[in-house]
């Protein structure tokens, strides 16, 4: 278990709020470095578990070594609080030289060979990069599957991989063994070079040997290697260049220093985004508190008002209860009193004649409420009789007005007669002109046909000025007849019900119940108010003069108009509702287009509900004198 001890979030704010100038940060970081050794700080909490204690407050609190070391050393070296970048630089501090024994994974050791590299014994010497050794002498049967055997035999220097080398004549007997490209690697390339050599298997004992013997000898590859004219040499400049340790060291540097100016950079600039985030979110936890106080407080007073709402409601029905208790004993005593009062009376009811005679005039007062009720009973039957008189004249009215049409039908069979012989006439005369010199009189003959044109094209126009003055009539007679027929739609308004024969239906007008329906099966709870909304907006489509979903098909002579199926609109409402709202739909369109065409808005009609048709005027008139006998017959 790892001892320590931890500092409250207000003294860590207190740190961070106090002064420190860029001057003392070094002093101020070795004197949080003595605390950190001492224990004050606790940042190690297990073998290879660490965390920051200066950042209680973050969401991540658990950190493994290279973490914690790479956070302080980025915190201590961005353009955070003076203080703050002391306290880490402290940390980074206590964790390179206190904490160095949790560093034994394989990322610090690469970290100590990267600034550590192995010195060889000539500094300038160059080397295959990247590193390479050869193995010399090698069994063909030892390269096959990849080398496996040779690897299992390498495998204390960790080699990548391995290669054969092959010639035009075939295997070589070389074998090319591969390092990895960092100083770990160097490391090892060296350790398999002075293995071979410590063994006198090296290059020289090769040489020596006559390039023959029974054992296998290796070496580093380097600039002889690299230079020879061998099917080796031309493999290893394939694949690598010559390099000194100086060289690559320096070209490591640079690529690390490269790096870490990179780090810093992106470390500075995510710290400054981190402060932004966390102000921004301090900015929003405040916003979110006030709210929240906002919100008890209205939900406080909401409850206060209730409260005495129900204390108010509670006072009233309370004084309504004895304000009835009160009334009911009231009129329990006149009953009493009327009924003691009654009593008295029928005892001395025969007793006096001044009472006989208020008896008399109390009889003659009930006499005349009797009358004034017949007297409104018959004005009643008046009215009833008023009605019955409108709805004759109206029904008159009508039969004038088909009277009209028939006289107005005959008179033009009759124009359309005269204009036949007119025409016939016209014909006459144009063959007698020209049948001049076959001994018929022509002008004789010219001018009986010219008198009997002459006679009816007179009654041709005295049959267009009547046609004229009766059309005009029958105008005027059918417009009185809509005013009468308005009025009577509006009269019968309050006396019409849905259950009735005749009622008065709205054309144009949607059918909300295939709407209900349809969105009790797709919106469950939202049913109600998304077909009320669906409702609407299809009530304004149908109002919209620029819709216009009809298209006109001939049958036999005729032509009329039908619901084009293939309109955008109403496929799309077909697929989304389906066919009961559709149906809907379209049957409002067919009465627009019937009743209003020009205008697109709904209008009221006379219905027969029985038959489900437009109602005529005899059937409402026989309906209403239906009623009214039988109103008559109840009283």
């Amino acid at each position: 278990m790892w001892p320590f001890r931890t500092r409250s979030a207000m003294d860590c704010s207190s740190d961070e709020s106090s002064e420190l100038s860029d001057t003392d940060i070094d002093d101020y970081a070795e004197k949080v470095y003595v605390d950190l050794k001492s224990g004050r700080f606790a940042a190690r909490l297990g073998p290879d578990r660490f965390r920051c204690p200066f950042c209680l407050g973050k969401k991540k609190q658990d950190y493994r070594y290279n973490e914690l070391l790479q956070h302080a050393i980025g915190v201590g070296a961005s353009n955070r609080a003076a203080k703050v970048k002391a306290n880490h630089q402290a940390l980074a501090k206590l964790l390179k030289t206190d904490h160095a024994d949790a560093a034994g994974s394989v990322p610090a050791r690469q970290a100590e060979a990267l600034f550590n590299p192995p010195k060889p014994v000539q500094d300038q010497e160059l080397y295959v990069y990247p590193w390479m050794g050869i193995l010399a002498n090698v069994p063909a049967e030892q390269t096959e599957k990849d080398g496996a055997t040779v690897m299992q035999q390498l495998d204390r220097f960790k080699p990548s991989r391995i290669n054969a080398v092959d010639s035009s004549n075939g295997y070589t007997g070389f074998v090319v063994v591969h390092f990895e490209k960092d100083w770990i690697g160097f490391k090892d390339a060296l350790a398999f070079h002075n293995y071979y050599k410590s063994r006198h298997l090296g290059k020289r004992e090769w040489n020596e040997a006559g390039r023959r013997g029974k054992y296998i000898f290796g070496w580093l590859a380097k600039e002889e290697d690299y230079n020879s004219d061998d099917p080796v040499a031309r493999f290893l400049s394939e694949r690598g260049e010559l390099k000194t340790v100086s060289e690559l060291q320096l070209e490591v540097s640079r690529k690390t220093e490269t790096l870490i100016t990179n780090l810093t950079n992106q470390i500075s600039a995510k710290s400054k985004y981190l402060m932004e985030l966390e102000c921004k979110c301090n900015q929003m936890d405040l916003a979110l508190q006030r709210a929240m106080e906002d919100s008890d407080s209205l939900h406080q007073r909401y409850n206060e008002e209730m409260r005495n709402m129900q204390s108010a409601a509670r006072e009233h029905s309370r004084r309504i209860v004895e304000e009835t208790d009160q009334l009911r004993k009231h009129l329990d005593e006149k009953e009493r009193a009327i009924k003691r009062r009654s009593k008295q009376l029928s005892e001395i009811v025969a007793q006096t004649d001044m009472e006989r005679r208020k008896l008399e005039n109390e009889r003659k007062k009930n006499d005349g409420q009797n009358d004034s009720l017949n007297m409104a009973r018959i004005e009643q039957e008046k009215a009833n009789e008023g009605v019955r008189i409108l709805v004759e004249k109206h029904k008159k009215e009508k039969e004038a007005a088909l009277n009209k049409i028939l006289m107005l039908e005959e008179q033009l069979d009759e124009k359309q007669k005269l204009e036949l012989d007119i025409e016939q006439l016209r014909g006459k005369l144009e063959v007698v002109k020209h049948m001049e010199g076959e001994g018929i009189d022509v002008k004789k003959r010219t001018e009986e046909l010219t008198k009997q044109l002459d006679e009816r094209m007179d009654a041709m126009e005295h049959m267009d000025e009547l046609n004229q003055t009766l059309i005009i009539k029958e105008r005027m007679t059918n417009d009185e007849l809509q005013d009468a027929k308005k009025e009577l739609i509006k009269g019968l308004a309050d006396l019409l019900n849905p259950r009735s024969i005749i009622g008065i239906k709205r054309m144009g007008e949607l059918d909300e119940k295939a709407f209900f329906s349809a969105c009790k099966e797709r919106y469950g709870a939202e049913a109600e108010t998304k077909a009320l909304e669906l409702c609407s907006l299809w009530q304004a489509n149908l109002r919209d003069a620029n819709w216009h979903p009809f298209k006109v098909v001939a049958t036999g002579d005729t032509h009329k108009q039908i619901i084009d199926e293939g309109d955008e609109k109403l496929v799309g409402l077909k697929e989304q509702l389906g066919e009961e709202v559709y149906k809907a739909v379209t049957t409002a369109l067919l009465e627009i287009n019937e009743y209003n065409p020009s205008g697109s808005y709904v209008v009221s009609e006379l219905w027969n509900n029985k038959e489900n048709k437009k109602a005529s005027m005899g059937e409402v008139v026989d309906h209403i004198l239906k009623q009214w006998k039988l109103q008559k017959r109840k009283r």
